[in-house]
C-alpha cells in the first residue's frame, strides 16, 4: 500500500463521509443543528477533501516509474530496461540515483518552465490520446518501431543536473569544445555523437525495421 499521505487523508475522509451519511440514513435523527452540521460534512466538507486529496495523490502516483511501465503496454520496455541494475543506457543509468530514481520517467519528461508541473500533466493527456487511439492496438515490437518522442530533448533538462558549470565537467575535452552549443540547444546531449539516446533500443528497433 501507497505510504502517500494524501492517499490515506483521501481514504480517511470518504470513510469518515461513509460514516456519517450510514448514522444519519440509519437512525433518521431530527434536523437539528448538530444533525445538519454532520452532514454538512458528510454531503460536503469531506467529499471535498476527498476530492482534493484523491488527485494529489493521483498526481504523485502518475509521477512514478512503475506507473509509467505498466499503465501503457507500449512502455513496459522502457520501464523493465529503466529499472533493471544491470542495464548501461542512459535511462537505467539515472534510474539508479538514488534522488529521483523512483521517479525518473517524470523527473527527465517533465516541463520545468514555470507552469511545468501543469504543461506535464497536459502532455500526458496527448499521451493517452496518442495511446488509447493510436498505439494500443500496437504490439510492443511495433510500437516501438512506429513511436518517437514529441520534440527533441531539450538539454536544459539535463541542465537541471549536469550545470556545465562545475570544473570536472569542463576538464572532459568534448564537454569544453562543445559547450556553447550544448548551452544553445543546438547540439543534443541525446545525440549519437555524445551520450546518444537515453532508450537506444528504441532507435535498434527502427533500424532492423528498415533493413
Amino acid at each position: 500500500m501507497s505510504s502517500d499521505p494524501f492517499l490515506w487523508l483521501a481514504l480517511g475522509s470518504t470513510a469518515i463521509s461513509v460514516l456519517l451519511l450510514g448514522w444519519y440514513l440509519v437512525r433518521r435523527p431530527p434536523l437539528t443543528r448538530a444533525t445538519k452540521l454532520v452532514l454538512l460534512l458528510g454531503i460536503g466538507v469531506l467529499p471535498l477533501m476527498t476530492a482534493g486529496t484523491g488527485n494529489v495523490a493521483g498526481y504523485h502516483a502518475t509521477k512514478t516509474t512503475t506507473f509509467c511501465s505498466s499503465s501503457c503496454h507500449v512502455m513496459t520496455p522502457y520501464g523493465n530496461d529503466s529499472l533493471d541494475p544491470a542495464s548501461t543506457t542512459l535511462a537505467a543509468r539515472h534510474a539508479r540515483n538514488a534522488e529521483f530514481g523512483h521517479e525518473n520517467c517524470y523527473a527527465c519528461h517533465a516541463d520545468y518552465e514555470m507552469f511545468g508541473t501543469i504543461t506535464t500533466k497536459i502532455g500526458g493527456l496527448r499521451h493517452v490520446y496518442e495511446y488509447t487511439f493510436n498505439y494500443h492496438q500496437l504490439s510492443t515490437e511495433a510500437a516501438l518501431v512506429k513511436m518517437e518522442i514529441r520534440r527533441p530533448f531539450a538539454n536544459a533538462t539535463c541542465m537541471r543536473c549536469h550545470s556545465t558549470q562545475n570544473p570536472t565537467w569542463n576538464a572532459v575535452g568534448d564537454h569544453a569544445s562543445t559547450l556553447d552549443r550544448v548551452r544553445a540547444g543546438t547540439l543534443s546531449c541525446a545525440s549519437e555523437g555524445c551520450h546518444g539516446p537515453a532508450h537506444p533500443f528504441s532507435k535498434a528497433a527502427k533500424r532492423r525495421a528498415s533493413l
